[in-house]
């Protein structure tokens, strides 16, 4: 049932540690940037940026003086060679910044970046962000433990990401949901199913609609949706478990409405088995690369002592797993939340996360 959550509305930003900054070394996360967050705020001005339905989208396109935007618009090109390609420069004289776009809603007030191929006019985007541990930590989960790949690099405090593709999820619900057939419509129960199982799992909250997007795929006679996270500021902060089970948003509603419809208690059970199934065979395939990733988080400062005591005693009291009672950060309750699905998958547990 969906409830109205209270999230925490100046969530703070934690700092990339020594530990986590030689992870990121050790898988080239980290990288020499030419500009960084701080750089980009020194617009001189703005304008609101409209959708096609003349709705505000809570973005701006900035600015800059004429002097600074040249080398500003070349260093841009650069990140964007290193975090698509190679790095070289021989691509940059194909390359235009059609656009800065700032964002004045939420925690992480990202820059978008629009890239364009003036050779064919195929374009992009990116995102430079503030470098926030837990962001980090969110990405670096959602590359291993679901079913995408994630690209990003960090450069002391700024993080770029790449774009992920697709509808939001938001707009679909309001705009698309509606004129999908019954298959389409069962298929989208499912996802969201498989989807809410996995944000509990790692612990990824405040998944409101307007932080998935759909992404349709076009597949012989019918169209495959899937559904993929793409704000990760909410990575094990919170303290109340619903806040990482997206069924309980009210946004969401509409999607829970759909699962009841269309999905039978049974085939629910079946699908959350599936998920924890899949998420425990990554943690296998990346055991040594996930492993290095929970030892940094168990030292690492995610989130405050309130938070940490309710959601181990949260999760206790869903799983009868002492060991969620003895962690002591949020690292260890992320830790001990996937071990417990990984001793499920291999017949040790005797009930299911």
């Amino acid at each position: 049932m969906e409830e109205d959550l209270k999230i925490s509305k100046r969530k703070p930003s934690y700092p990339i540690s020594s530990q986590l900054d030689a992870y990121l070394s050790n898988y080239r996360r980290n990288i020499d940037l030419p500009i960084f967050y701080s750089d980009l705020l020194r617009f001189q001005g703005s304008v609101v940026v409209y959708d096609k339905n003349d709705e505000d989208t809570l973005w701006v396109r900035v600015y800059y003086n004429e002097y600074e935007r040249e080398e500003i618009d070349l260093s841009l090109k650069q990140v964007y060679s290193s975090l698509i390609s190679d790095g070289s420069q021989g691509i940059l004289k194909y390359l235009n910044v059609d656009a800065i776009d700032f964002c004045t809603f939420g925690n992480s007030k990202p820059f978008r970046i629009k890239v364009r191929n003036i050779l064919n006019d195929n374009y992009t985007y990116f995102y430079v962000k503030k470098a926030d541990a837990s962001r980090i930590y969110g990405l670096e989960l959602e590359h291993m433990l679901s079913p995408y790949n994630l690209n990003f690099l960090v450069c002391r405090d700024t993080l770029i990401e790449e774009h992920i593709a697709g509808i939001p999820g938001d707009e679909f619900i309001k705009s698309m949901l509606n004129d999908c057939n019954s298959s389409e419509k069962s298929q989208i129960a499912k996802e969201f199913v498989k989807f809410n199982e996995r944000c509990m799992i790692r612990l990824l909250g405040d998944m409101r609609s307007y932080n998935y997007v759909i992404v349709p795929t076009h597949d012989f006679d019918h169209v495959v949706f899937k559904i993929r996270a793409i704000d990760f500021d909410q990575q094990c902060y919170e303290g109340n478990l619903k806040i990482y089970r997206p069924q309980f948003f009210k946004e969401n509603y509409k999607m829970v409405e759909l699962v009841r419809d269309k999905i039978q208690k049974e085939s629910i059970d079946q699908y959350k088995i599936e998920e924890r199934s899949i998420v425990a065979k990554r943690m296998i395939s990346f055991h040594d690369r996930i492993n290095a990733l929970l030892h940094c988080m168990e030292t690492d400062e995610l989130s405050i002592k309130k938070h940490i005591d309710l959601l181990k005693e949260d999760i206790y009291n869903y799983t009868l797993d002492v060991n969620f009672r003895k962690s002591e950060t949020m690292g260890q309750v992320v830790k001990n939340a996937l071990d417990f699905v990984k001793r499920n998958y291999e017949g040790i547990n005797p009930k299911p996360f």
